[in-house]
């Protein structure tokens, strides 16, 4: 799974009948700590998603194991909207050299 942020949506009137109604999102990767990585994903939308939200992304052929994406064409999904991270870091001191 991705974690991202919705950065965008893409529009296409024209597509594969299965996708008709389809929403189309941009979501950009995040490291833990919300940061943006340069990784950037097309992923239909079956959580009802929008521009800014924070969200979990499937690939492959896990994308098509939502109740939507169920035998249709998609290789990436956004199936759930992030409403928090918990996230224990626990830093070693004498694995990086620092005191």
């Amino acid at each position: 799974m991705i974690l991202g942020r919705v950065i965008g949506t893409v529009w296409s009137t024209r597509k594969d009948e299965n996708l008709v109604g389809a929403k189309f999102l941009i979501v950009r990767q995040l490291n833990l700590d919300y940061t943006p990585k340069e990784f950037t994903v097309v992923a239909v939308d079956s959580v009802g998603a929008g521009v800014g939200e924070v969200v979990l992304v499937a690939q492959g052929s896990s994308a098509r194991q939502t109740t939507f994406t169920k035998n249709k064409p998609v290789d990436a999904v956004i199936m759930a909207i992030v409403d928090k991270l918990d996230v224990a870091v626990k830093e070693n001191n004498k694995e990086t050299g620092k005191q």
